[in-house]
């Protein structure tokens, strides 16, 4: 029998003697005119390969580079961008331009000689999952989807909505966090995320014939299970599901959250 040690992605190397190497190379996605920043990770051996888009959050400060590393380990290219006017990408920040250039990241993938058109995944992380969740959503190509502390800003809106007091405490929190964002303010993204009409259980209809993985952290201050995470298991009976005790980053987490990702896109794809 194989030692499993040998060909574990989380821990093993890829063969020395795969060609081409793996490499990792700037790769910019074209949306709206503009070229942003992303480094793809692809994987070692002849391709095409599967490939994985990595969907950072608000405002992206855990984007989830040791996923990247592991998921092309494990045969997968990986590429991790930042949206318009994040981290040095050109442009404005706002909610809907961050789902447009998710969408606009699938379509570089396949357009890639390298990968396969047709085994192509989306993981996100916050709001990256609320992302990745609505990308799949509008793109029946996308073949499997992962969700990753999901923030849903279709409950978050209906709370501001709701209450002006929540609406103050949502303004005061994003200040904190704009620093990397270009073009907006916090009075403005909140502004704008009160107007997001429905909640991530809307989809449940047009993701229900695919592979979706819904991970949560039961100590999560910032989307916590019982309002962004629960709903939507409910709604999607058929996902994976993982939860752990631990945060919104899966700060003491982080090889339990690679493995189960790894797990369920080998399923999956």
């Amino acid at each position: 029998m194989t030692d499993p040690l040998i060909t574990d992605p989380l821990i093993t190397d890829p063969d020395p003697a795969l060609r081409p190497p793996a490499v990792t190379q700037v790769f910019t996605v074209p949306s709206a005119g503009l070229d942003l920043l992303g480094v793809l990770h692809r994987p070692a051996g002849p391709g095409p390969h599967p490939a994985v888009a990595v969907l950072h959050g608000f405002p992206g400060n855990e984007r989830n580079f040791d996923l990247a590393h592991a998921l092309r380990r494990a045969g997968y290219a990986s590429l991790v961008f930042h949206y318009r006017g994040a981290w040095g990408s050109p442009g404005t920040f706002s909610w809907a331009h961050v789902q447009q250039d998710a969408a606009a990241a699938v379509v570089a993938l396949r357009a890639d000689p390298g990968l396969d058109p047709d085994r192509i995944a989306l993981v996100g992380h916050s709001m990256g999952g609320f992302t990745a969740l609505r990308a799949a959503a509008a793109d029946p190509g996308v073949r499997a989807v992962a969700s990753i502390a999901g923030f849903d800003f279709g409950a978050a809106a209906a709370d501001v909505r709701a209450d002006p007091a929540v609406y103050a405490a949502y303004v005061d929190g994003f200040a904190g966090d704009i620093a990397p964002l270009a073009g907006t303010g916090s009075a403005a993204l909140v502004a704008e995320m009160a107007t997001i009409g429905d909640r991530l259980t809307a989809l449940a209809p047009a993701l229900a014939g695919r592979p979706v993985l819904l991970v949560a952290g039961d100590r999560d201050t910032t989307a916590p299970p019982a309002v962004h995470h629960e709903p939507l298991l409910a709604a999607l009976p058929h996902a994976t599901h993982r939860e752990w005790p631990t945060d919104h980053a899966f700060s003491d987490h982080r090889v339990a959250l690679a493995r189960a990702v790894v797990e369920f896109l080998d399923a999956s794809l």
